[in-house]
């Protein structure tokens, strides 16, 4: 059996999570939002809580002079409009000529043609990062039609090695959430385990994931660890969160502040990061 390349190797190693959290908040990014109505509270009370700046800049009209004011963009195509997608195309077309990484939420990709033809499109000006449930990056790839609205009719392990194809087909690193994480560049692969069913309970926690990763991205990680690190930071936050909650509403509550306290240290001692 052929031995993996030192690149491969590299590749299929854990990133340092020691400094990401103090890194981010000295950076302190402003992380620009195109996403959708159901998640905007959450989502910026996420990047808040973490030491983000959160913007959420809609019109088409502005996006294109905002975002390379921005250092991450996140794209959700939670509740797609006609015009929302419009400013998708002008707001990631200023992030490619400005250099600003960007990522990638294709929700419920696989529901209707508009929605799949709008992530197409979108996939083809290179998203640093994609991150979706295993549904979604099936269809995302082409491989399995339909889904379950925003929810994944499959487990993340279904769609490793289809998010493993898509990483290389687009260049992004790709993330399929679900009780276990996986992330991908198109070689190696990490799983990422934490994380609590309660996160299942309340609306908004895979939008969140996209979010911090895309904060991660601002604070100067690459994708791999951006992204890694992004699950990482949502995962023990939602167990150190399940801890204090009784119930979804007072886990939502304890979730935020579990990304406010968190720090490098209890991080990197409760992330469970592995090769898959």
């Amino acid at each position: 059996m052929p031995q993996p390349t030192s690149s491969e190797t590299a590749r299929m190693t854990s990133p340092d999570l020691s400094s990401a959290l103090s890194r981010l908040r000295a950076a302190a990014p402003l992380v620009h939002n195109i996403t959708n109505q159901v998640v905007a509270n959450i989502t910026a009370n996420a990047l808040l809580a973490i030491g983000a700046s959160p913007a959420m800049v809609l019109a088409e009209e502005e996006v294109g002079e905002f975002t390379p004011k921005a250092a991450a963009l996140v794209v959700n195509l939670g509740t797609l409009t006609a015009p929302q997608r419009a400013s998708m195309h002008v707001a990631t077309e200023a992030a490619i000529e400005a250099g600003i990484p960007w990522i990638l939420d294709p929700v419920a990709v696989g529901a209707t043609a508009f929605r799949l033809g709008t992530a197409h499109s979108l996939l083809e000006r290179g998203p640093s990062v994609i991150r979706g449930n295993a549904s979604e990056i099936l269809a995302l790839a082409g491989e399995v039609a339909g889904g379950k609205g925003v929810d994944s009719a499959h487990r993340a392990e279904a769609a490793r090695e289809a998010a493993r194809r898509l990483a290389r087909r687009s260049g992004s690193v790709v993330a399929v959430t679900g009780a276990t994480d996986y992330v991908t560049d198109g070689t190696g692969m990490l799983a990422i385990a934490n994380g609590h069913p309660l996160l299942t309970r309340i609306t908004g926690t895979g939008c969140t994931a996209t979010a911090l990763i895309g904060a991660f991205l601002g604070a100067g990680l690459d994708g791999m660890a951006a992204a890694t690190a992004g699950l990482a930071v949502l995962g023990v936050a939602a167990e150190e969160a399940a801890q204090r909650a009784t119930a979804p509403g007072s886990f939502q509550v304890a979730l935020l502040d579990s990304l406010y306290t968190l720090g490098d240290a209890a991080l990197a001692r409760q992330a469970r990061v592995s090769a898959a």
